[in-house]
């Protein structure tokens, strides 16, 4: 069972993009990535909203996203949040150990 985190961070003129920058640049993403159990860790930019950046924060369990919850890299993400004055609205989705209903699947084109 996968779990995947989807955080919008939402702020003032493009405070929420600055965070994603320095969090790239800083190397923190970088480190959160190589975290045992990272399955993805990326942000995304919704084209018609320029104070808000979506990331999308993917786990092989709960145990590999708690160990992430208990990281240092939680104080430097908490203390960025913090310079930009940062709100978020989150949302978890648990993977569908089933795969793909093939009333899906023949939507999909690989």
């Amino acid at each position: 069972m996968s779990i995947a985190v989807t955080i919008y961070y939402t702020g003032t003129d493009s405070n929420a993009r600055k965070f994603a920058e320095e969090m790239e640049a800083g190397g923190t993403a970088a480190r959160i990535r190589r975290e045992e159990g990272n399955l993805r860790y990326e942000y995304f930019f919704p084209m018609a909203d320029e104070t808000t950046v979506l990331l999308l924060d993917c786990w092989e369990n709960q145990e590999a996203l708690d160990r992430h919850h208990a990281s240092p890299m939680m104080e430097k993400i908490m203390e960025l949040r913090v310079k930009y004055d940062l709100h978020m609205r989150v949302e978890r989705y648990v993977s569908d150990e089933g795969g793909i209903p093939e009333t899906d699947s023949r939507f999909i084109k690989e």
